[in-house]
């Protein structure tokens, strides 16, 4: 149950994340509270050590000072501010949260490039057939829960809960 939880529970919360975003420009606050809640089950199972768990704490703590100095800017959404604060507690303070984070940043600017040419041919996209959502289109912002569950789902297999699940696996 432990491991069936660390595989699909993150990367299913992930992919929602990106989908409603994509869709509606709004991330469930619910999906950012079982990806929490979760870890928080999950996490005395891991067999990693109070330090290391002490550790993925930090992590979500630093990313969240970050996201809400952002936020507080008009930066970043809310929505994408809890999202990267969750997903961050799963990979902790090592190299997997660098990657997942510079994942993150890569997809995201090219994510917010992509978006802005779409809106400015959108007139032309619409005659030859091709449906987007239309808060995609006329929003100020960009749905970058897609960036940032991509960047997960990317760097996800690094995550020192998945390395645990898969040596505890029989």
């Amino acid at each position: 149950m432990y491991q069936l939880v660390v595989f699909l529970l993150p990367p299913a919360c992930l992919a929602i994340a990106a989908i409603t975003d994509f869709l509606e420009m709004t991330i469930p606050n619910w999906v950012s509270v079982i990806l929490i809640g979760a870890f928080v089950l999950i996490a005395p199972f891991s067999g990693l050590s109070l330090v290391a768990l002490a550790w993925h704490l930090a992590a979500a703590l630093v990313v969240f000072t970050v996201c809400f100095a952002l936020f507080a800017f008009n930066v970043m959404g809310g929505g994408d501010a809890k999202l990267l604060t969750a997903a961050s507690l799963w990979f902790g303070f090592n190299t997997s949260l660098f990657e997942f984070l510079a994942f993150t940043g890569y997809l995201g600017g090219a994510l917010t490039i992509l978006i802005i040419l779409l809106r400015a041919n959108w007139e032309k996209l619409a005659t030859v057939g091709i449906r987007l959502p239309q808060t995609l289109m006329v929003a100020k912002k960009i749905p970058y829960a897609i960036a940032i569950g991509a960047a997960g789902l990317l760097t996800y297999p690094n995550a020192p809960l998945v390395l645990a699940a898969i040596q505890a696996a029989p």
